[in-house]
Order: structure tokens, then sequence, then C-alpha cells
């Protein structure tokens, strides 16, 4: 194939008319359920899929259900208010922070943080990042811990094994509750849970098992973090949404998808891997992409490491 900038590209229309049609049979024919529940965070993915239901089901058979906490950026339930209103569809604020506070969600991890950090307190933020852009550097995803002090100034850590896994598997409450809150509406209705993960998130997972990866379907799996926003204009989501930068919401301080796992813009992740997928010789993409060789060979292995390493988060149970 001739391999461009544009190979990527979809017709949304189309897209959008295929995964409607499959959307509606799974649900009604498939699962016999009446409508369909979504979780929406002000985020590009959520709010394509909370668009795609109500065009498909209608407005008055989708559920929106927003779940801040303690750590959520106000936009995020902002956004999704605003998302709500453009569709028409009816939603539910569910505050998640007591519950995760019964689970010891925020003391589990802080008590984490403090290993590292002495001095942290609830008067910090915190994230966990990975190294440099793979575009200036190759090197392994080895997790460091940032917290910010009241008063701005920032401290950085490599984030040993230990207090890495405490951390991510308090964190990974969030998710999981997130998850137990849509399925309570969803049963509650009969309607069925549609998961809002897209290609990059569902592949090299990026998503916490019978969390967010936790849905009775999953309707733009196949699309690439590109191809959604292509939709996502089709849909005409509202603008602040489709210019607002990926963002995890897990952290309390401000964090992007690209410094917590992807490591490159999805701009060109998601041509290098499209390129690859497609038999596209690593020297034909660099070109293309202006870039060097190497580069592409650094994305392509991280990409194939992440799918390698993350192959039993999508394993059903043996």
């Amino acid at each position: 194939m001739k391999f461009t900038k544009d190979s990527i590209n979809i017709e949304p229309a189309k897209e959008f008319e295929k995964i409607s049609s499959k959307l509606k049979e799974d649900v009604i024919k498939k699962l016999k359920k009446r409508g369909a529940v979504v979780g929406i965070s002000g985020g590009i993915d959520s709010s394509v899929v909370l668009a795609i239901c109500a065009r498909t089901f209608g407005s008055d058979r989708v559920l929106g259900v927003m779940m801040p906490e303690n750590d959520s950026n106000p936009d995020s339930l902002n956004l999704a208010k605003k998302l709500s209103a453009k569709f028409n569809t009816k939603y539910v604020v569910e505050n998640m922070t007591d519950a995760l506070a019964g689970f010891g969600c925020y003391k589990r991890r802080d008590d984490a943080i403090k290993d590292v950090f002495p001095e942290y307190n609830n008067s910090y933020k915190a994230k966990i990042t990975l190294p440099s852009n793979l575009l200036e550097k190759e090197s392994l995803n080895v997790f460091q811990l940032t917290i910010i002090a009241p008063d701005g100034k920032t401290k950085s850590e490599r984030l040993p094994l230990k207090e890495y896994l405490q951390i991510v598997a308090a964190s990974n409450f969030k998710q999981r509750s997130r998850m137990s809150m849509l399925y309570y509406h969803a049963e509650s209705r009969n309607y069925a849970v549609i998961g809002t993960g897209n290609k990059n998130e569902h592949e090299q997972g990026f998503f916490v098992k019978y969390g967010d990866g936790g849905a009775d379907i999953k309707p733009i799996a196949h699309l690439f973090k590109t191809q959604v926003f292509q939709l996502a204009d089709y849909l005409e989501v509202p603008e602040e949404i489709r210019k607002r930068t990926p963002t995890t919401d897990t952290y309390s301080a401000e964090q992007t998808q690209e410094e917590f796992f992807f490591r490159v813009p999805f701009g060109i992740l998601d041509r290098i891997w499209f390129g690859w997928e497609q038999g596209i010789p690593s020297k034909k993409i660099a070109e293309v992409l202006e870039l060097t060789e190497e580069n592409v060979d650094s994305i392509i292995r991280d990409t194939q490491r992440k799918i390698r390493t993350t192959e039993y988060l999508r394993m059903e149970p043996l």
C-alpha cells in the first residue's frame, strides 16, 4: 500500500454507521438490553461513545454517569455536563470519594508516597510518570514519582518497585469502583455498560482489569486515538472537549496520558503503529513522518513490549 500521513484517516460517516449498526444489534438482540450506560469524564473517548449511543438508541435511552472523586479535575465534571446537554442525555453524578476512602485508596497510596518522600502530606499533589519522550531518547519504562509542594516546588525520584506497585494498586480502586457504579445503574434499568477504551488503551494495556476494562461492549477499541478525534469532529462533540489534552485524571497532580504511559504524541505514535501493522518498512515510515529510522524502530519496540507484557489484562479467566 502507499503510505502517507493521511493513510490512517477514516471516513467518519461510514465508520459511525458501521459502529452504530453493530452496537444496536449487540445491545438489543444479543444482550437483550433496553439502552446504554456510559461513564463520562469530559474526555474525548467517553464523549464520542456517548454521542454514538445517543444517535444510535435515542437520547432518552442513554444515561451518562459522572463519577468525580477527591483528586478529580473540576473541568472533567463541567465538560461532562456540557456533553450531556449537547446530546440531550440524562445523567447522574456519583461522588466516589467516600467509597474510595472506605477502601483505603488514598491512605494506602499516600503511605507508599511517604516511603519515598517523608514530608509528603495532603497539602501536596503527586503523580507518577515515565521517562522522557521516546523521540528524544529510548529508555526503559521506569517510573518516577513527582510531588508538588503547596508553594509549587517539585521533587522527583525514581520509584522503587514496592512503592510503585502499592500506588498503582491503591489507585486502581478508582477504576474498579467506577465499574461497580456503572453496573448498578445499568442493571437497575436493564441497560448495557458501554466501554470507552480506544485501540491505544486496549492493545497496549492502558486500562485496569475489571475496572475501566470492564464493560459489555467496547465499540471504539479498534480505533486509534487520532481516529477517535476524527469521529469526534463528525459527531460534533463540543469543541472544548476536542481541544482538551488527554489526561489520566487519576492522580492529584495534572498528568497527560503521554507523560504517564504513551511517551510520544498520538499523531506520531498512531501513524507509526498503523504503518507497522500494514507491513510498511521503518525507513519508509520515517521518510513520510520526517523522523529518523531509529525513532520509528524505538517506538515500534516500545509498542510491541507493551502489547506483550500486558497480554494478561486481555485474557479471559483461565
